[in-house]
């Protein structure tokens, strides 16, 4: 029951932060750019890229709580898990390219977080107590 409970909870913080996210398909390019030194990255990417990583962002949101909440195809879950720590292990590399090892940190634990509800939700009991 406890793991399911904190496996719920972590894909529901990791959820908020990408719905966050997904903000930028909306929000002009030099906007968020000038928002913090986090978010510089955004300087590499045509609109066009922010917007289809922005959709992405939106679509794992939605696939870390809805399909589990609904009870269909739960196993798009771990699936979206995944693909945030694809999308985080992207940011990694993107920082690391950019020389912003000082805001590495946030995407490892977003990292992390992804990679643990991959993992509880592949498991023997993905869903269970």
């Amino acid at each position: 029951m406890t793991m399911n409970l904190a496996l719920w909870i972590v894909a529901g913080l990791l959820a908020a932060v990408f719905l966050i996210a997904s903000s930028k398909m909306v929000v002009p390019k030099e906007k968020m750019a000038g928002m913090s030194a986090s978010s510089r990255w955004v300087e590499d990417f045509s609109p066009a890229s922010l917007r289809a990583i922005g959709a992405l962002e939106l679509l794992i949101a939605a696939g870390l709580v809805l399909p589990a909440a609904v009870g269909i195809a739960p196993v798009l879950v771990p699936l979206a898990a995944t693909g945030a720590g694809l999308v985080m292990i992207g940011a990694v590399i993107t920082r690391l390219r950019r020389g912003e090892r000082a805001t590495i940190a946030g995407d490892l634990i977003y990292l992390a977080m992804a990679v643990f509800v991959a993992w509880g939700r592949f498991g023997p009991a993905p869903f269970g107590g």
